[in-house]
């Protein structure tokens, strides 16, 4: 993984970007969706998390986060552990009509790397980028870089209509995830 893209200063505010490994369209279920939001609002409640923008396409999750315990790093990992657990125990034990195909990708996933057991539902890379100092332009490309990933995809004309990004937030609506402002 390149040295640019790790998490130097457990303080800083970082654009991240969560990515299920093989490009599995994961989060066309709302339950896999609720999954990472319930995940969210956990860590913000319970572990210092701060979001402060995020978005959750069909395959990965685009958010900008810090922390206010300095642990952002270790946040990350236990947000995306539980999220993996989760999904794969949902995958395994609900209705699922791509079961089989869904937990081949992840079986092969986890075979490529050494420390995974069974199976690999997100990359080990989170892409993350240092928004150092709230650099304004930096920061407003960044929001909406995610805010918009749901309009250039398709999904919705506006950015605050779609319910699983903190757009709906930065409108003045009420969403699904407590933000952060920035």
């Amino acid at each position: 993984m390149p040295d640019s893209y790790v998490i130097k200063d457990q303080n800083g505010v970082y654009f991240l970007t969560f990515q299920i490994v093989a490009w599995v369209d994961v989060f066309t279920r709302r339950r896999y969706r609720d999954i990472v939001v319930e995940a969210f609002n956990f860590c913000i409640e319970l572990k210092g998390l701060k979001v402060h923008s995020w978005c959750i396409m069909s395959n990965h999750v685009h958010c900008i986060l810090s922390s206010s315990v300095g642990r952002l790093s270790d946040t990350i990992r236990d947000l995306k552990r539980y999220t993996s657990k989760t999904i794969l125990q949902s995958v395994m034990e609900e209705p699922e009509s791509r079961r089989e195909w869904m937990l081949y990708q992840f079986k092969r996933a986890a075979l490529q790397h050494v420390r995974n057991n069974d199976y690999q539902v997100w990359t080990h890379e989170n892409h993350a980028i240092g928004i150092d100092g709230y650099v304004k332009d930096m920061l407003a490309t960044k929001l909406n870089y995610i805010h918009n990933n749901p309009v250039k995809a398709g999904i919705v004309e506006n950015a605050a209509d779609y319910l699983y990004s903190s757009a709906r937030d930065y409108e003045g609506m009420k969403g699904l995830v407590k933000v952060d402002f920035v």
